[in-house]
């Protein structure tokens, strides 16, 4: 089973309104040795990664502006995730560092760069969630007219890859460092190579400024579940983020991308998934309840309803809590909207059902119970819906995290879900059993 950590470097991440109970920290997220701590607490109880989620904008969709967003301090105010992977890593040894960064925001000459910095910093362990972006705050805070279609973002972002893989694999060769004294040469000019691309959205013509890290390519998460995303899942991602209510409604995006991933030439075993879940764990399955029940006095629907309107881009504050979500074409995350209306047709869920549902561990399910209980959920999930592991929410960081390590790690570990001892090498020898991108992968093909 494969264990990470899902966070956000904000106040409130996916569980809104828990700012307000008592044991919460409302300013953890700015001070890096609480994520210096918590990273340690990780690798201890046993996860593979600390996966940091981002945005570049306000959600001012709901109601036409970001008034109940910043109210509720969901999503917002937020730091920069990828400027505190490399002091994480000084902080532990084994655990990975999956950091979102977009491929609409970004430009991929300088993006690359960043993350072969960290490759090296971090051992290996660092790897990149690809995204799209969806927000058109943040579009228009970068000087953007608008934002592009659905489709047209992942045909940029298929450029994009492209552009980055001749930084990361084909700059430099194999023996291009040779370091000889004597020769007075560092480098083998003959063996270094400018990336030569000249595309639709990028030209690039230069080498890459940084010699290739441990993995060469980070390793490649992404998180879209739309078609278009699951095809370009298909060609780059190593390990694919769903998130579904419920393991039925999961087993199709699954079994979707393993065919898309066979039909491209990969293996199937290539592409690892994993799903979101929130944990609320305790010495007992009454403690565990409690527990939730107390969370609950403290939810902020309002705020849930605001962070769904910003993923699809739908103003939900235009509906009656008893109309029902359709189904629409929409350019915003059609992954989020799809949890709700396609990928569970048996259910019709009305805004005050959404509000309900989301107001904690938002789009994925909440599991709560003892240790043995959280783990009979798990590994039910692993069998109905053919996951390879899970990205855990936690809707207190610290108070979850404890009892996650407390109650469910020790009974993960007994029944062989986990190892005893941290795993230990680059993410991409921890996810697949190898340093660099495996035979098949599309990437390889900008070798020399």
């Amino acid at each position: 089973m494969l264990l990470c950590s899902l966070d956000m470097m904000v106040p409130t991440h996916q569980s809104t309104g828990l700012w307000r109970h008592p044991d919460a920290d409302t300013e953890q997220y700015r001070d890096l040795g609480f994520w210096t701590r918590h990273a340690q607490q990780l690798e201890r109880a046993g996860f593979d990664a600390l996966f940091l989620a981002d945005v570049a904008g306000v959600y001012d969709v709901y109601d036409g502006s970001g008034r109940t967003a910043i109210r509720a301090g969901m999503q917002y105010p937020m730091l920069d995730p990828m400027l505190a992977v490399s002091a994480l890593a000084a902080a532990t040894t084994t655990l990975g560092f999956g950091v979102t960064a977009s491929v609409s925001y970004e430009q991929p000459y300088l993006l690359a760069r960043r993350f072969a910095t960290l490759d090296h910093l971090t051992g290996g362990r660092i790897g990149w969630n690809i995204v799209t972006g969806y927000q058109a705050s943040a579009m228009a805070n970068l000087g953007a007219t608008g934002q592009l279609a659905h489709d047209a973002r992942y045909d940029r972002a298929d450029e994009f890859m492209d552009v980055a893989y001749r930084l990361w694999e084909g700059t430099f060769e194999d023996g291009a460092l040779v370091a000889d004294p004597a020769a007075n040469t560092y480098l083998d000019p003959a063996k270094v190579h400018d990336a030569g691309h000249a595309g639709e959205y990028f030209t690039v013509p230069g080498p890459s400024l940084t010699f290739p890290g441990p993995q060469r390519t980070p390793f490649l998460f992404q998180a879209g579940s739309s078609p278009r995303g699951l095809d370009f899942a298909a060609r780059h991602a190593e390990a694919l983020f769903f998130s579904g209510t419920t393991p039925e409604n999961v087993r199709p995006l699954t079994e979707g991308v393993r065919a898309r991933v066979a039909a491209s030439g990969r293996p199937t075993d290539s592409l690892k998934t994993i799903t979101s879940v929130t944990v609320i764990a305790g010495g007992t399955d009454a403690e565990a309840r409690e527990r939730l029940r107390d969370y609950a006095r403290h939810v902020d629907e309002e705020a849930a309803l605001s962070l769904l309107a910003g993923w699809t881009g739908l103003d939900l504050a235009r509906y009656s809590p008893d109309d029902v979500l359709e189904h629409v074409e929409i350019e915003g995350n059609r992954s989020a909207l799809q949890s709700f209306t396609t990928l569970d047709p048996d259910r019709s869920w009305t805004i005050r059902d959404l509000a309900a549902f989301m107001a904690i561990g938002a789009r994925g399910p909440v599991i709560v119970g003892s240790g043995a209980t959280v783990a009979d959920e798990l590994e039910r999930w692993l069998a109905e819906a053919g996951v390879d592991g899970f990205n855990v929410d936690h809707a207190l960081r610290g108070p979850d995290l404890a009892a996650f390590a407390e109650h469910v790690s020790p009974e993960l570990r007994r029944r062989g879900l986990i190892p005893e001892l941290p795993r230990g090498g680059t993410m991409r020898q921890r996810f697949l059993g190898t340093d660099t991108l495996p035979a098949g992968h599309h990437g390889i093909s900008f070798r020399h």
